[in-house]
């Protein structure tokens, strides 16, 4: 298992976290589910000591066009998949923006 070890006690399963610090986490390099590399972490959103979301920095040309010239966005955590040695997020987490020639013409519509 990757981020667990797994030991059998008197019939009982222990499971060990390796636990890591936020600090660890900023630079970190992020990877989408689908494996497309996105960006780094640029800052963590802690409230009530819990993580309520992460700041994410495009560094992608193709994805930064992707979200229509943003420079990141914010994931909320339950968007993250895995934390490890990188960060993957689900594809859903990130906005895609419509390209003006895929929107419907008024005309279409009525």
């Amino acid at each position: 298992m990757n981020d667990r070890n797994v030991f059998k006690s008197k019939g009982y399963f222990l499971i060990m976290l390796r636990i890591k610090k936020l600090g660890e986490m900023l630079e970190k390099q992020v990877y989408t589910d689908s494996g497309d590399f996105f960006g780094k972490v640029e800052e963590v959103n802690v409230i009530s000591n819990k993580i309520d979301g992460w700041r994410i920095v495009a560094k992608e040309a193709g994805m930064i066009n992707l979200l229509g010239g943003a420079r990141g966005i914010i994931v909320p955590h339950q968007f993250i998949k895995a934390i490890g040695d990188v960060l993957i997020i689900s594809k859903n987490a990130v906005p895609v923006q419509r390209q003006e020639d895929d929107m419907p013409f008024e005309d279409d519509i009525l």
